[in-house]
């Protein structure tokens, strides 16, 4: 896996590397991912947020390896957003993978909690 979470997401939404000209746009809704990130219960409790593709997941996560699924529910809300697909039973699979991370992750690091 690529550490930089911009270009981690852009790789995994097509986008290649050397191509800037979408990153203040990315940036914006993977912050977004990132704050739900943050009311789940990943990251600093402050919150997080990337500036550019020197924020790594390592900075967000730590050196855990079991909130894999962190990564994978942020590039979807973010692909939702800027790359929807045109077929409303994809946007459905994809809001119901999204709520199943959710509840993984939430149930993950709230195991005391009634999720």
């Amino acid at each position: 896996m690529v550490d930089s979470i911009l270009l981690s997401i852009k790789k995994m939404l097509g986008i290649d590397a050397n191509d800037t000209s979408f990153d203040q746009e990315l940036i914006m809704h993977i912050n977004g991912a990132l704050m739900v990130m943050t009311q789940l219960g990943v990251g600093p409790s402050e919150g997080f947020s990337i500036t550019s593709e020197d924020n790594t997941w390592l900075e967000l996560l730590g050196t855990r390896t079991d909130l894999n699924a962190v990564v994978t529910d942020v590039y979807l809300r973010v692909r939702l957003i800027f790359d929807p697909p045109t077929n409303s039973f994809l946007v459905s699979s994809i809001d119901k993978q999204i709520a199943e991370y959710d509840w993984r992750i939430e149930a993950w690091h709230n195991p005391q909690s009634e999720v």
